[in-house]
């Protein structure tokens, strides 16, 4: 028989026995545990933090993220279990039979404090001027466990250099603790794999393939790496400095631009839960830094649902009614730089398949440094335009040489959400507390559609709002606009929506049943690849694919932390403002029509427009002006 423990000697120094649970529990059945002597009952197979969670019992965890798998390699998240000599790490334990669990003994409390001070002992930099500083995980801990002094000593001198050759990543190796989550997020969640633990032991560092700079190698900028990592040892590439020094320029004409995501999740940056969007508010503050002008990206969103929706039925006719074999179906949407840069490095020739219509942020340079130049009157050298945007991509996207078809720059700066936050608190600015303030014209109008490319699936549920009236005159037949089908968090969503009594410009698409898949996340991108490369989406006409999580909502510069749970209440932000609009289609948005009016005379995907708001593809993944 097994010896009854001893209550006069810790849990941890006694025995090892193997406890016989007093009942059988079937699997799939749920289970009675204690953890601090409260007893819960969990389904089987549940891990002991997933049952802390649950019971709001707080277990610290740094390499565990609930976006990745299981890695069980920090041991921050470790505790002691009757019964066992050793203590066991939360994250990977399942409990498959009654146990009961310690989780702030004297001996867990050590060991995490030991591992804590283990890797400040490695982890080189001031916390001050690090820019997590604040929004830590490992500076939390410290801050948890009482940790004031190295207790291991501390390194003085930086053992690896700092890697900026990326326009969008910046990664400072000397920070890391290795916690592996950037490798499982490029590996596993996005399913790129530029980086990997390299060599062995003490030597042990995470790198990219022959460490080789970043900028040289398969990123595709997507900074999702950065959103996990829980240290300073990955950033963002931040222009803020020179966006200050142009501000500061009076020579300078400073416009920004601000896509819907990074409204709908700012306010988290300066405590605000996540669900609340500061539209308003944010115009005040830009306002207040001292843009000149504060434009709505939701205005070129419009405008590529346009030149996008118009490309795409012009392939269809050439496609069914001319015969044309030559005509690639389905289309690929191209707005997410993170997506066009996975396609260039992996599916190369499959690149004319992708939408030439450039992205609204790079529409909006276009169009800003042409034809508002143009009716301002100011010389388009003088205009600095900066993008405000979710998307750690979009620095690589408006550095990509040929986004230059106004004749300068399209876009000068990518800023991302957390960047813009610094700037203004850097103003001495709360944004909550800002009064609310107008987008300024010409280009502040725009339509709940444009709004809505915020979230996955928002770039075909805008493109169906528009195609299926223009097509059949009526409106799309779903309560409210509100296309479900392309909502959620499902990795690959598949619909259709049946063309009936077209108008007579598109009678040859009567009774087509025009099918569409929405896809975020490259891992979910290789899948849609893979089922076009099999055949499979030979009658598919429209694919949306979106390089991050959730899309733009969930994009690598948005406020840190993110989890499924963060993006859905972004999401439902951006949904609910949609909502509350007049205008909700982008064919019907005023300042759009003026502009084809006024300057893309000859209308969508003429030529003028082909040379200011499209590109071109070759088969070795460049792209042609």
């Amino acid at each position: 028989m097994a010896k009854e423990n001893n209550p006069r000697i810790p849990v941890s120094q006694q025995p090892f026995q193997v406890q016989k649970p007093e009942d059988t529990t079937a699997i799939g059945g749920t289970i009675s545990i204690e953890v601090n002597e409260k007893k819960v009952s969990v389904p089987f197979g549940t891990t002991i933090l997933e049952a802390c969670k649950e019971n709001q019992i707080h277990v610290p965890t740094l390499c565990h993220h609930p976006d990745l798998c299981v890695a069980g390699v920090c041991r921050i998240c470790v505790v002691e279990v009757d019964g066992m000599r050793t203590l066991q790490t939360a994250c990977t334990f399942p409990i498959t039979s009654p146990i009961k669990i310690h989780t702030s003994t004297p001996m867990v409390r050590k060991a995490r404090r030991h591992i804590i001070d283990l890797l400040l002992s490695e982890h080189y930099g001031e916390c001050y001027s690090c820019f997590r500083n604040e929004n830590c995980e490992l500076q939390t801990l410290a801050k948890e466990y009482g940790v004031d002094s190295y207790t291991f000593g501390h390194i003085t001198t930086p053992k690896f250099d700092v890697d900026r050759s990326s326009a969008s990543v910046v990664r400072d190796m000397n920070k890391c603790i290795l916690c592996k989550r950037c490798v499982r997020t490029c590996i596993d969640l996005q399913e790129v794999g530029c980086l990997e633990a390299l060599d062995r032991g003490h030597e042990t560092h995470v790198g990219t393939f022959l460490d080789k700079p970043l900028a040289e190698v398969i990123c595709i900028n997507c900074g999702q790496c950065i959103n996990r990592c829980p240290t300073g040892a990955l950033r963002a590439n931040d222009p803020s400095d020179q966006i200050w020094n142009a501000i500061d320029d009076p020579k300078k004409h400073v416009v920004i631009q601000t896509a819907p995501s990074p409204r709908a999740a700012i306010g988290e940056e300066f405590g605000i839960e996540p669900g609340h969007s500061f539209t308003g508010e944010l115009n005040s503050a830009l306002k207040r830094i001292g843009f000149d002008k504060v434009f709505d990206t939701n205005y070129t969103a419009d405008l590529t649902i346009i030149e996008e929706g118009t490309e795409l039925l012009n392939r269809l006719k050439k496609a069914l009614v001319d015969k044309d074999e030559s005509v690639k179906i389905p289309q690929f949407t191209s707005c997410s730089p993170g997506w066009i840069k996975f396609i260039e490095h992996f599916y190369p020739e499959y690149l004319d398949y992708l939408s030439t219509a450039k992205s609204p942020q790079q529409m909006f340079g276009a169009i800003t440094k042409t034809f508002y130049a143009q009716e301002a009157k100011i010389n388009p050298a003088d205009i600095v335009t900066v993008a405000l945007m979710p998307c750690s991509a979009k620095k690589f996207e408006c550095n990509r040489p040929e986004m230059d078809s106004s004749g300068f720059k399209d876009v000068d700066y990518g800023l991302t959400t957390r960047e813009m936050a610094k700037m203004i608190k850097e103003a001495g600015i709360f944004l909550p507390e800002m009064p609310k303030s107008h987008f300024d014209d010409p280009f502040g109008d725009a339509s709940g559609a444009g709004l809505i490319f915020g979230a996955t699936g928002g770039v075909m549920e805008a493109a169906l709002r528009t195609v299926y009236e223009l097509v059949t005159g009526r409106e799309v037949p779903f309560k409210n606009l509100n296309i479900t089908p392309c909502r959620g968090f499902e990795g690959i969503k598949q619909a259709s929506v049946k063309l009936e009594n077209c108008v007579d410009a598109y009678k040859f698409l009567e009774g087509v049943e025009v099918k569409f898949i929405v896809a975020h996340g490259t891992a979910n991108a290789t899948k849609v690849m893979e089922m076009l490369k099999k055949g499979e989406l030979n009658d598919v006409h429209f694919v949306e694919i979106m390089a991050c999580p959730g899309g733009c909502l969930g994009g690598g510069g948005q406020p840190i932390p993110t989890s499924e749970e963060i993006r859905t209440k972004r999401a439902q932000a951006i949904y609910a403002e949609d909502e509350s609009l007049e205008l909700r289609k982008s064919h019907e948005n005023p300042h759009v029509k003026l502009l084809y009016e006024k300057f893309l005379t000859e209308g969508p995907c003429s030529e003028k427009s082909h040379h200011l708001l499209h590109t071109h593809y070759t088969k070795r993944g460049k792209f042609i002006s």
